[in-house]
């Protein structure tokens, strides 16, 4: 959107006054018409990041008259959402388990549904014992350490490990762990799924890339267009990413140790083969998320 419609003018004849509060509304019904999910909320965000105002800074403002300057910014954030481009990517934050996390294009937009990991790996450490307990846990492609971290807020006297093929993902992973509080208790290692490290782990976690190539093209925009690639690309079957977790997870899983994947829809049954011939047995159904998909898979190793 080029020029809001607050520029146009008014019964008057005059130019509409461009005050927060209009904007807002002229913005919103932009998305609206666009098909955008939750409008009202964008055009809060945006408005939020261009001026540099929180939200209850925002509201308060509600009735302040802005200057040129401040509706070009806020015309430049609204233009990126028009053009498909996601709110996280364009404030370069989003919340994942209640945390606040960095994102750079390196790394995956953290969704809601990923959070059904963090859920299913809590309720299986839950059932072995204390979450006081010093458990070690490794996060197999890391990105902005979204599940690592939300784990490792979690459980007071775990130490993890992230890993992620991309130096760019993993300085967001740190600066990510600094900035909350918790970059004593974790490290970040460049390597493919398990290459570059050895010893015993007793949780596994992983979102591995699970879209058939063939299908990513029709994705939706925000995704296809904006997402790193090779965090969407699971090969002709959509299985490349767990065949390497499931060889790594074999030998540095601890026996008895617990493995959480995030599945993509209708993959249940194909991972848990995959993880089954290398030695893992599936504990529980499928954790569902929010829409009723089978979203998280539980394993043990061994027996």
């Amino acid at each position: 959107m080029a020029l809001l419609t607050v520029f146009e003018s008014g019964m008057t004849g005059q130019p509409a006054t461009p005050t927060i509060a209009r904007l807002r509304r002229e913005i919103a019904t932009a998305f609206r018409a666009q098909g955008l999910d939750s409008p009202e909320l964008d055009a809060r965000i945006l408005v939020s990041q261009a001026l540099g105002l929180d939200r209850t800074q925002i509201a308060a403002q509600a009735d302040c008259v802005l200057d040129a300057a401040q509706v070009e910014a806020i015309a430049a954030l609204t233009s990126r959402r028009l053009a498909g481009e996601p709110v996280a990517r364009i404030v370069g934050t989003r919340e994942f388990w209640s945390l606040p996390l960095a994102l750079n294009r390196d790394t995956l937009v953290p969704r809601p549904e990923t959070e059904t990991v963090v859920e299913a790996a809590l309720a299986a450490l839950d059932r072995n014992g204390s979450r006081a307990r010093p458990l070690r846990l490794v996060d197999f492609g890391t990105g902005s350490g979204a599940l690592l971290l939300a784990l490792l807020s979690e459980l007071p006297a775990a130490w993890g490990v992230g890993t992620d093929i991309s130096p760019a993902a993993l300085a967001c992973a740190r600066h990510n762990a600094h900035v909350l509080g918790l970059g004593s208790r974790a490290t970040f290692v460049a390597c493919d799924y398990g290459a570059g490290l050895s010893g015993d782990f007793d949780l596994l976690v992983a979102n591995p890339p699970y879209v058939v190539w063939a299908d990513i093209a029709g994705l939706a925009p925000e995704v296809a267009r904006f997402d790193p690639i090779r965090a969407l690309d699971g090969g002709v079957d959509g299985l490349d990413g767990y065949r390497s977790l499931a060889r790594d997870a074999s030998r540095l899983v601890a026996p008895h140790g617990i493995v959480i994947v995030e599945l993509g829809a209708g993959q249940g049954a194909a991972v848990s083969s995959l993880m089954r011939s290398a030695g893992f047995t599936v504990c529980d159904p499928p954790r569902t998320d929010l829409a009723g998909v089978a979203r998280a898979l539980t394993l043990r190793r061994g027996p």
